[in-house]
């Protein structure tokens, strides 16, 4: 079963690192997957998503990686160091990327087991801009609602490795109160977008979708600025049984 769920990780990761997509160049992004309850698939440092074999992966496990979040202030070879630790056997070869963290921590959420991680053009142009809150501060049309969720999570920047993942871990607490459920799509200020999925179709599918509404979030600011729809109709569409059907068809449930 592991064997499996590694194959379509290596299979979803070269997809996503297809050029003509514009999510992630040369060692971009990372990707990862559960490979059971206790352990993780993750990018190894220095692969390429459009090319990563099976050996450009590391097998984590969940309870060595979290435990650096309580460590305190380390420096970044201690982090190095805890998670070549945090291997299932540290023996192997591969680096866990740093961004490791933020991966245990999102696999850990209800509903999610592939999370890919790029720096789509589109978005970063948004989430670079002096308006990142403001741009993502509200839902544009019914799909990226059906699709993406109620919302995004948004993270300012904050430095990769522990420092994000633990900021991560707080907004998540905030998000998961107010909206009662995993968000799908994660923003980091300056730095990229977080898919969260329970299979690797519905994270390539937020993804596919989360790039659509920021190119239709630029184009608005050359045609006046967004018109978001109001909190009511979001509601509205995120509830409506007849989405819920299209939401199982489409394979993000």
């Amino acid at each position: 079963m592991t064997q499996q769920i590694l194959n379509e990780l290596v299979a979803m990761s070269n997809r996503i690192g297809r050029p003509e997509l514009d999510l992630a160049i040369l060692g971009e992004g990372n990707t990862s997957a559960r490979a059971d309850a206790g352990t993780f698939y993750v990018k190894a440092s220095g692969f390429e998503l459009r090319t990563i074999t099976e050996q450009g992966f590391v097998h984590a496990v969940f309870e060595r990686v979290l435990q650096l979040l309580d460590c305190g202030e380390i420096g970044d070879q201690a982090v190095k160091e805890g998670l070549d630790a945090a291997k299932l056997d540290p023996a192997k070869g591969g680096h866990p990327s740093v961004e490791t963290l933020l991966h245990a921590i999102c696999l850990n959420l209800e509903g999610v087991n592939f999370v890919a991680h790029t720096h789509p053009v589109a978005i970063n142009s948004l989430t670079c801009s002096v308006n990142f809150e403001v741009a993502f501060g509200g839902r544009l049309f019914p799909d990226e609602i059906v699709v993406c969720g109620p919302a995004p999570l948004l993270v300012p920047y904050t430095d990769p490795g522990i420092p994000l993942a633990r900021k991560v871990k707080q907004l998540l607490a905030v998000y998961l109160d107010q909206y009662g459920e995993t968000p799908k799509v994660v923003l980091l200020q300056n730095h990229g977008l977080i898919a969260l999925g329970r299979s690797p179709q519905h994270v390539e599918n937020v993804t596919a979708m989360a790039v659509k509404a920021a190119r239709i979030l630029l184009g608005t600011y050359a045609a006046g600025g967004p018109s978001y729809l109001s909190q009511k109709d979001v509601v509205r569409i995120h509830s409506r049984p007849d989405e819920e059907i299209r939401r199982k068809l489409l394979k993000l449930q």
